[in-house]
């Protein structure tokens, strides 16, 4: 098997650079397996960071498995990363080695367009520069993720991670937890507002939490009953029964704001009642046509809105970290070894996690 990668020229090897462990998939029909990667030299303003966890995403398994299409193999997923500092360049300010560190979804934008320009760089126009499966501007090569030993990243895709909060537990808010802070925000959610999460897994948890601590009153719409126990643990004032009818028609005009976080295809029809005058259902799980079509009668009738968000910039997603450590909010996590991945991604089309999967990067590393 190294023989075949090392022959690969998308690894970039060279006399510089000493391979390290990581975990990828070959195509899209192959297990994830150890694998040597390179990563580049460090420039003047990049940071090396030694991971020690990573969080496994629903996103890391579509991109393995090229659900979603444009995933370029070997692919190494993982953009939820925490880590050590090991060594930074020339010209980097914000950090210093030893420090602790996160990164995210995204780790290069052009910089110079307007999202950028706003710290919207999730909706760089040039478009964002992946944490894995993206190209890498400075090497030529593809970007890899966090199921490795170290990754480098330029300082200003680097986030601070709170030193009260439990590092691996933190992991998951790199993407789960900025993709619902970020419509939170956004929508202006506060003391008094109506939230509802619809979905509870990885993202949809973090929701609760965060609006809860925003002030917000919150419920859960779900479609079992069994989930009622753990959504009122997790913050929520509320649980409907998506599929009881007399719940729905109580909770008609209730919302301010729906965060949907369900992964798949489904019916958004029934929440849009829910919704106040001029609330919004935004979706943050679901990639993909709407099925049914959406009826519009229920939109016009209160200028109620049908919206979309997409994790966050850099800037917001460290005031959300920095929210998290004086609220002491973290992920609920089951802590797996790196052999274990495929294992975990089986659970996670069952479903079968509460609430996110973490890798101890250790596992690799001995």
């Amino acid at each position: 098997m190294y023989l075949g990668v090392l022959l690969n020229p998308v690894y970039n090897f060279n006399m510089e650079n000493t391979p390290i462990k990581a975990y990828g998939a070959q195509s899209a029909q192959s297990s994830l397996d150890q694998m040597p990667i390179v990563r580049r030299q460090l420039t003047a303003t990049d940071i090396e960071i030694d991971i020690l966890f990573c969080g496994v995403c629903h996103s890391d398994l579509h991109a393995a498995k090229n659900d979603w299409g444009g995933t370029v193999y070997p692919v190494v997923p993982g953009h939820e990363i925490v880590g050590r500092i090991t060594k930074v360049g020339s010209g980097v300010s914000r950090f210093k080695v030893g420090d602790m560190a996160g990164v995210g979804c995204l780790v290069d934008s052009c910089s110079t367009c307007a999202s950028c320009k706003e710290d919207l760089e999730q909706y760089c126009l040039t478009g964002f520069t992946g944490t894995y499966n993206g190209k890498d501007k400075h090497s030529g090569g593809r970007t890899f993720g966090g199921y490795s030993e170290k990754i480098v990243v330029d300082e200003h895709f680097v986030l601070k991670v709170p030193k009260n909060l439990d590092p691996a537990a933190t992991a998951p808010l790199l993407c789960a937890g900025i993709t619902t802070w970020s419509p939170l925000r956004h929508w202006k959610v506060g003391k008094g507002s109506n939230v509802a999460v619809v979905g509870l897994g990885g993202l949809g948890h973090m929701a609760i939490k965060l609006a809860k601590a925003l002030g917000a009153n919150v419920s859960l719409i779900s479609r079992s009953p069994n989930k009622e126990k753990d959504a009122i643990e997790l913050g929520a004032d509320q649980v409907i029964i998506s599929t009881d009818v007399e719940q729905m028609q109580a909770a008609k005009g209730q919302f301010d704001l729906i965060i949907d976080t369900v992964p798949y295809v489904h019916d958004i029809n029934p929440y849009i009642p829910t919704l106040r005058v001029n609330g919004t259902l935004v979706l943050v799980g679901y990639l993909g046509g709407l099925e049914p079509m959406l009826q519009t009668i229920p939109l016009i009738s209160g200028r109620k809105s049908v919206a979309g968000s997409l994790i966050g910039g850099i800037a917001e997603t460290q005031e959300m970290l920095n929210f998290c450590g004086e609220h002491n909010i973290v992920s609920e996590i089951e802590l797996i070894k790196m052999q274990d991945i495929n294992h975990a991604y089986e659970r996670m089309l069952k479903s079968d996690v509460r609430y996110r999967f973490v890798i101890d990067m250790a596992s690799l590393k001995g």
